[in-house]
């Protein structure tokens, strides 16, 4: 069955709001038509993330690949499931290089294959309790050792969860007792990886070099002679351990000097629809202020929240919810990881906002990072754009771009979470300077790097060889010089 991936607006009243996702067109006994089914059950998780929207379009698309490849070899639908997962797990080519399905599918990293057949699994449920079609992947009676399987992994989930001590255990009990007919592999086991904080040594290097701009045969005066807004987009990342999308949030009126220390920069990241509004615009059909920052962007200049455009559009920036330190207000405090970055950051916004007044910047709308380029002045800033403009920079001083050597935005706020793991702080206030629902989340950020195991390790070597000794020395060389007399014995007897 051929197919394509399309954008979708949908229109289910007669507002003009309009649920805009990404879907599959099918072109099937010589008609062209959406996936009706498909779209229908995205339409009901229409809220769903934009990745969960997106893999859920590529696992429909690669099983109707298959199903065209293989209509013939299946008799049920569990049959073909059962194959098809085969196929997603180990590949659909042999050892001489062979397919004759035509498919030539390379195997997938188990946690990929995984979250693609969990789509599925939710597609297939929904298509039962709705159609009464026969599901893919059905439930099953568990094994002894599945139960405890299961047991162990319910426990574990509700230990971890805020609610959980509100868990029915009668109820875990009976769901450990089912488990699906095609089981998802376990991905292997691994730290998160410690190479992936930006290497703290480089950072002013990277502000003061790599943002430095060069005019061949022209002075820069302070203003022009830097790019303030990237520097002030890295210090927010570096300095106040944002997320690289969380940056594109920020709204001018969000920066002010600290009441009891002017050059100091406080800095808010509001929630991008629910967040407190300024005060500053009255919603025209009754006189009052705007509430909201969702209706303000609306009202005031026709824009969306930036998390609320489709993956597409070049103004979409993500919001992973994260732990808001104002309920009334819904703000993110940004904590610098020492006050000098509040100062540096205080200096470096000053001359970004020269630089836009400089730039005759249109106030089209509140977002603070702007596009400068002559032909897109005022917009929105990209996520891309700025990765580039970050990677520029990192080559420019000699850095290597990679996830593996922390040199990607996202670096930054891993170096953030090792700089409070190396100052000792307390789990809980981690938490909380790092945005956090749960305590557990900030462990990728705090993990002990190959190099700090080194270090401690080679630390007490050091100190062995300074004159401590193990406490079983002693016994280790009489074992030792036993074991030589009875080679000996062993050599000569041989003779």
């Amino acid at each position: 069955m051929k197919h394509v991936r399309i954008a979708t607006q949908t229109y289910r009243d007669n507002s003009a709001k309009s649920i805009n996702l990404p879907s599959l067109l099918i072109e099937h006994d010589g008609i062209v038509q959406v996936l009706e089914q498909l779209h229908e059950y995205q339409l009901k998780y229409h809220w769903k993330s934009r990745t969960w929207h997106s893999k859920l379009i590529q696992a429909v698309g690669l099983m109707l690949d298959y199903m065209e490849a293989n209509q013939y070899n299946y008799t049920s639908a569990k049959d073909f499931f059962e194959t098809f997962t085969k196929a997603t797990y180990s590949g659909t080519i042999n050892e001489e290089g062979l397919d004759p399905s035509g498919l030539y599918w390379i195997p997938k990293r188990t946690e990929t294959a995984n979250m693609l057949l969990t789509a599925l699994n939710g597609f297939s449920d929904w298509m039962y309790e709705e159609y009464g079609v026969a599901q893919l992947n059905p439930w099953r009676t568990a094994t002894s050792y599945e139960q405890r399987l299961n047991w162990m992994a319910q426990i574990n989930k509700s230990h971890h969860s805020f609610l959980g001590h509100l868990d029915d255990v009668h109820e875990m009990a009976e769901t450990a007792k089912q488990v699906r007919n095609v089981i998802n592999l376990r991905k292997p086991y691994s730290a998160h990886g410690g190479t992936k904080a930006f290497p703290e040594d480089q950072i002013h290097n990277l502000l003061w070099e790599g943002f430095k701009k060069t005019r061949k045969n022209k002075y820069l005066d302070l203003i022009g002679r830097y790019n303030w807004r990237d520097i002030a987009i890295t210090i927010l990342m570096h300095g106040g351990g944002l997320r690289h999308s969380e940056v594109f949030h920020l709204w001018i009126q969000d920066v002010y000097a600290d009441s009891e220390d002017p050059e100091l920069a406080v800095v808010r990241i509001y929630h991008p629809s629910e967040g407190k509004a300024p005060r500053d615009f009255k919603n025209p059909t009754n006189g009052k202020y705007i509430s909201d920052r969702g209706t303000y962007l609306l009202l005031k200049y026709g824009l969306l929240p930036r998390n609320k455009y489709s993956g597409n559009d070049k103004r979409f920036a993500g919001w992973k919810e994260p732990r808001l330190d104002n309920d009334e207000d819904k703000y993110m405090h940004v904590y610098w990881i020492s006050k000098e970055w509040g100062y540096i950051f205080m200096h470096v916004w000053k001359m970004y906002m020269a630089q836009r007044l400089r730039e005759s910047i249109p106030d089209a709308h509140p977002f603070a990072f702007v596009n400068h380029h002559p032909k897109y002045k005022g917009e929105m800033m990209p996520l891309r754009a700025q990765r580039e403009s970050h990677e520029k920079a990192v080559e420019k001083i000699g850095l290597v771009v990679g996830k593996k050597y922390g040199t990607t935005p996202h670096g930054h706020r891993h170096a953030y979470g090792q700089r409070l793991k190396n100052a000792g702080i307390d789990d809980r206030i981690n938490q909380v300077a790092m945005h956090h629902k749960s305590i557990e989340s900030q462990k990728v950020y705090t993990e002990p790097t190959v190099a700090d195991v080194t270090a401690k390790l080679n630390s007490a070597t050091a100190s062995l060889e300074d004159g401590f000794k193990l406490p079983m020395k002693t016994e280790i060389d009489a074992w030792f010089g036993e074991e030589k007399q009875l080679q000996r014995r062993y050599m000569t007897g041989r003779k």
